[in-house]
């Protein structure tokens, strides 16, 4: 393949448009901003699930309270009506009055059972909202870190993304002014080899692979025609001379 040295010159420029877009890509990709996303909303998630579990003991430690207030209600309701048939003097019975205070007795002290209960149930119910309270303020707390470090990310992506864009119109430029064909092989190249299609012969070494042509393998750049696209041996890369390449 044959190209006027000048638009192979210009590839070289092409190539440092796109290492540069590749460099860009993975600016993007390795911000320390999403490893900090990550393990946020990891803590985000565990909280979220505890204040869910804390809730959830809330709500059953009320329910809990309701029905033992309403055992206590109960009893108490239950050992007034005793407490006025015994003091109407209705009942005149020995044993039924012996009975009854009996019944009252044993009511008293059922009643004092359940709001046992009841005090029992509303520290449970006290302790259960002290860390729905606390787990809510750790979630927001780390809903706020969340937030501001996906600020910060879609930020530095906006500037990236900017610069990507310029960098491409710029690329489609200078590569417009490239011969389709040498343009074909060049991006067939950087496919195969990592990214990088055409590197710079710069004092007798190609800036592809790093190494040093040969005795032979310089003989032959030498000997090629200006306009011809030689190859490097050892990468195969497009190798472009210029006048520092020690030739």
């Amino acid at each position: 393949m044959n190209a006027a040295p000048a638009d192979q010159i210009r590839l070289l420029d092409v190539q440092a448009l796109d290492l540069r877009l590749s460099q860009l890509a993975h600016k993007r990709k390795s911000l320390p901003e999403h490893a900090e996303i990550q393990a946020l909303e990891g803590d985000l998630a565990q909280h979220r699930d505890l204040l869910v579990a804390a809730q959830t003991e809330e709500s059953d430690t009320d329910r809990e309270q309701t029905k033992a207030e309403q055992d206590v209600d109960q009893v108490r309701q239950r050992a007034a009506r005793d407490q006025q048939r015994l003091d109407s003097g209705a009942i005149t019975s020995p044993k039924d009055l012996e009975n009854l205070q009996r019944e009252i007795v044993s009511l008293a002290k059922r009643q004092g059972d359940l709001e046992d209960v009841v005090l029992e149930v509303m520290e449970r119910r006290e302790s259960a909202q002290e860390r729905v309270g606390e787990l809510t303020a750790r979630v927001e707390s780390v809903q706020a870190k969340v937030d501001d470090a996906t600020a910060r990310r879609d930020a530095a992506f906006e500037e990236i993304d900017g610069e990507v864009a310029t960098v491409t119109k710029e690329r489609e430029v200078v590569a417009a002014s490239v011969p389709a064909d040498l343009l074909k092989l060049y991006d067939k190249l950087r496919a195969q080899q990592g990214g990088v299609g055409a590197a710079k012969l710069f004092q007798r070494r190609c800036e592809g692979c790093r190494l040093e042509l040969n005795i032979t393998e310089l003989n032959d750049v030498r000997a090629a025609a200006p306009d011809e696209v030689v190859r490097c041996e050892n990468c195969r890369r497009i190798l472009v001379r210029t006048a520092d390449s020690g030739l």
